[in-house]
């Protein structure tokens, strides 16, 4: 795994070298073993590596000027020993036994037709020096990131991290007020947004050229996930191809030349991943955990059953519930606002394996290919209700009534109605969009200032949803449901979160059940073999009989989460209101100060539970104090 930097000129010459130096040693966590930079005529390429697959060669920018080629390269190619084998069919020599080197060939021989035979997690610049030309490309599903954007004099520049960016004196540092607000409905900022004006995030699936003189790019896509439903498959059938590839990506995600492990949490996913790789590894694989000192978030004995079962070499570690002092080491790592809680324990638990392995495999993506979230139950059952009655029906209807029907957090689950009247008075996309945003369009209202919502100018984080539905490929309103979180929740959160907090560490983490080929395979099955009643991911749990106890398989989903509510009423609590009445939140002009200190005052009280919404602004406090900038008039942060 690696970082990468790069600059190209809008005007002939060479890029300053001290500053590509620091976008690039900002990144020094990403690759802490070797460093390279390539300077040129227009451009320059900095690359940091953290060495994986032959370790004595490969390094980087690797550079071919008879071909007129430089490459420099973040990730892994999975596939990259039979594309080796396809390219010396057809005469290529190779110097190395590294992918870098594949991928560089790759690209010499088919340009970006090679995007359709890569598989793995990858983000790439090549710069072709004929045709004084960048060419930029990011992974199907988005594991690996990308942001680009250009300076104030016109220069293009690039990185793995936004951080990278940051480094350049001449990057506009301005706020966009259109990714404050996703991020205040969904708790990081979706694909393509950066937090920042002037920055952008190439979009999974997509590749970016761009020459000097030209006007900015568009991000053009050359793979999306397909949903496409050409038969119908028996159970047997389709448990019988889901061991396969799942296997075959397990057992190809194991290549590596340093020690190798697997995050074990003791759920479905996870604990796949590490019952395939020990099917196919001599030696017992080595699993990490992390627990929790409170009841109710702590999965400890549940991994350690599954370690016991599965015979593996297992470390665990005990996290204190008061560890909310990484807060402000986390809003350095994600460089945005970012209010996933999960973050905290997903940097402990990388933190533990980087004690001992450079490679861990991860069971993420498990519940959006087989619609194992609860959420997805709960959509399908009101999009049911829905077809029943014309959107004029109950528009008004279920509006009225969801009015007026008592918010009851407190109640047994099935008195809650008022989220589900309030679902069912909109269509499929705004009600999914509902269902996933952690702090209501209402409650966003309440809090923000006149200021803030003058500089929006109508825009809510609902158009994000709505832009990705209208390319949907299905209507299905479950397999709808499952699109949108690969284009947003997947890359924006649980990509974003776990690639910056191995990365922190040095720590290579990868995603089997997101080998784009498995992705695009379960988006086509039968709604009926993912979400069978009550049960999710029913054909991947069956296609786990033979592997897990029963009761692993089909305990209810605990999660991996933090005691929010109670930190928020105990040890955070002044933290809390120092920071929303006196920081920077309060400093930004942005909220409602009356508004922040209400949600303080119930939140404390117990009468209402804002553990989310506070969270996020807490996260929003920390990164605004790590910028170190004052509040623009009305353009944000201004640098």
């Amino acid at each position: 795994m690696c970082g990468l930097a790069g600059i190209v000129l809008s005007h002939p010459g060479r890029p300053d070298e001290r500053t590509l130096l620091a976008m690039r040693d900002v990144q020094r966590h990403r690759g802490p073993d070797e460093a390279g930079i390539h300077l040129g005529e227009g451009v320059g390429l900095g690359h940091r590596r953290l060495s994986i697959i032959d370790l004595a060669h490969g390094q980087q920018p690797m550079v071919d000027e008879a071909a007129g080629l430089a490459l420099i390269y973040n990730g892994e190619l999975y596939n990259f020993q039979s594309l080796k084998v396809e390219l010396e069919a057809l005469g290529v020599v190779f110097e190395s036994h590294s992918d870098t080197e594949v991928l560089l060939r790759a690209w010499q021989r088919w340009g970006e037709d090679c995007l359709s035979r890569l598989v793995g997690m990858f983000a790439f610049a090549i710069w072709d020096m004929r045709n004084q030309r960048i060419f930029l490309a990011r992974d199907q599903i988005g594991i690996k990131p990308l942001y680009y954007g250009f300076t104030r004099s016109g220069d293009l520049v690039f990185a793995s991290e936004l951080k990278g960016l940051l480094a350049h004196p001449d990057v506009d540092r301005k706020l966009d007020p259109q990714a404050l607000e996703d991020y205040l409905a969904l708790g990081y900022v979706p694909d393509p947004k950066s937090i920042y004006r002037g920055i952008r995030k190439l979009p999974p699936g997509h590749w970016l050229s761009w020459h000097a003189g030209e006007p900015e790019p568009t991000a053009c896509q050359y793979w999306d996930v397909s949903f496409n439903r050409a038969t119908d498959k028996t159970p047997d059938e389709a448990v019988a191809t889901l061991r396969a590839l799942f296997d075959g990506a397990v057992q190809s995600q194991m290549v590596s030349d340093v020690p190798l492990g697997a995050f074990l949490s003791g759920g479905v996913d996870s604990s796949a991943v590490v019952a395939s790789m020990s099917r196919a590894s001599p030696q017992p694989v080595r699993t990490c955990s992390i627990g929790f000192d409170h009841d109710g978030f702590d999965e400890t004995v549940y991994a350690r059953q599954v370690a016991q079962h599965l015979h593996t070499q297992h470390f665990e570690r005990r996290v204190s519930a008061g560890d909310y002092d990484l807060l402000d080491t986390l809003a350095g790592v994600y460089d945005e606002p970012f209010s996933d809680s999960s973050a905290l324990p997903t940097y402990r638990v990388c933190e533990l394996a980087r004690t001992q392995v450079t490679v861990a495999l991860s069971g993420d993506g498990g519940d959006e290919n087989f619609a194992g979230y609860r959420r997805y139950r709960m959509h399908a059952w009101e999009s049911g209700l829905r077809a029943r009655l014309p959107l004029g029906l109950r528009k008004p209807l279920f509006g009225l009534l969801g009015k007026l029907y008592p918010k009851a957090d407190w109640a047994p689950r099935p008195l809650r109605a008022k989220t589900t009247l309030q679902a069912l008075a909109r269509d499929d996309v705004e009600a999914y969009f509902h269902t996933v945003s952690t702090t209501s369009v209402a409650m966003r209202q309440r809090l923000y200032s006149a200021r803030f919502k003058q500089e929006l100018q109508g825009y809510t984080a609902l158009e994000v949803f709505r832009a990705h539905a209208k390319k949907a490929p299905t209507r299905h309103p479950l397999l709808l449901a499952q699109y949108l979180d690969l284009k947003t929740w997947l890359p924006g959160d649980i990509l974003t979160k776990v690639d910056r907090a191995s990365m922190a560490h040095s720590l290579e983490v990868r995603v089997p059940l997101l080998d784009h080929r498995l992705v695009d395979w379960a988006s086509t099955l039968p709604p009926a073999l993912k979400l069978k009643g009550a049960t999710g991911k029913y054909i991947f749990k069956k296609a786990l009989e033979t592997d897990l106890p029963h009761d692993v398989l089909y305990r209810t989903k605990m999660g991996f989460s933090v005691p929010l509510a109670a930190w928020l009423r105990g040890p955070l609590a002044q933290r809390a209101r120092d920071a929303l009445l006196g920081g920077a939140v309060a400093e930004c002009g942005y909220f409602e100060p009356s508004v922040l200190d209400q949600l303080l005052r119930e939140h404390a009280s117990g009468r209402a539970d804002h553990s989310t919404t506070l969270w996020k602004l807490l996260m929003l406090d920390a990164f605004l104090r790590n910028t170190q900038q004052p509040v623009g008039d009305n353009t944000g942060v201004a640098t």
